[in-house]
């Protein structure tokens, strides 16, 4: 069943309201709530069993999306329906897509936690662009990363840019954010819990990636682009790594570097070692 909304104003659509304004977004979802676009997104949120709040669609998006109705997922979740010009009211710009769930957002495990059932991670370092940590995410789980650990800096990585990017696989993430006062020495957690942490930089001095024996716990620290990790997180990481690359290129974007990473350090023969394909 649905509910039509003809008044832009009505309180059932707050959750949806400054899709563009991340400041916005923060302050209103917390650690309460997030959006996620696209009929993509949304199934792999029903997935990932986090529990729906509401949807809303555009009045075009109505008949596809009825099979979803008979999902249990959906049941006694308000599903939501406004003509384009109600929905711009809403969200404040032109939503082309048309198609937004908003679901409770699950607690955070520590990075202890986390560590205690992961054997692949990765670190992320002050990344504070939503589409770079949606491309991570969306690799990592590509190449059998089963954890992600943030820093306090790092963006939300269930904005819902981010959650788009990832087409939805972040949301299949555990996903554990250091405190302030814990960073960077949550590295020398997962190091207790026999992690050997790989600071990516391209620095001259980094071992070679395709040349570094894989140990069988493995936590994969990527910092912003631009400014790159910070000395302290350098200095705590077991070792620096870098992935060799054109010396008439200067670096790579992280999402690729994280990609290329995760792959490599995915192909292992049993001794350890990589295998070069």
């Amino acid at each position: 069943m649905t509910i039509a909304i003809t008044d832009p104003a009505d309180a059932r659509v707050d959750d949806y309201r400054e899709l563009n304004n991340q400041a916005a977004r923060t302050a209103m979802e917390g650690d309460e709530f997030f959006m996620a676009e696209g009929y993509l997104a949304i199934d792999r949120l029903i997935d990932s069993g986090h529990r729906l709040r509401s949807v809303l669609l555009g009045t075009s998006r109505v008949e596809r999306f009825a099979p979803y109705l008979e999902h249990p997922a959906l049941m006694d979740v308000p599903v939501l329906v406004a003509d384009r010009s109600v929905m711009q009211g809403i969200v404040g710009f032109n939503l082309h897509r048309g198609v937004l769930a908003s679901a409770f957002r699950k607690p955070m495990p520590t990075v202890a936690e986390l560590a205690a059932t992961a054997t692949r991670i990765a670190v992320l370092e002050a990344l504070n662009d939503n589409e770079n940590v949606g491309a991570i995410s969306r690799a990592a789980r590509a190449f059998g990363i089963d954890g992600i650990v943030i820093s306090p800096t790092c963006t939300d990585p269930y904005y819902r840019r981010t959650v788009r990017v990832s087409m939805g696989e972040v949301l299949h993430m555990p996903i554990a954010r250091a405190s302030a006062d814990d960073w960077p020495g949550a590295l020398d957690t997962l190091h207790e819990a026999g992690f050997e942490t790989w600071a990516m930089t391209p620095a001259d001095d980094a071992v070679d990636l395709w040349a570094t024996a894989i140990p069988e716990r493995l936590a994969i620290v990527l910092g912003a682009e631009g400014p790159g990790l910070e000395q302290s997180t350098l200095q705590r990481a077991t070792r620096r790594v870098r992935i060799p690359i054109s010396p008439d290129v200067d670096s790579l974007n992280v999402g690729h570097a994280a990609a290329i990473t995760f792959a490599a350090t995915s192909r292992s023969d049993t001794d350890g070692r990589m295998r070069v394909c």
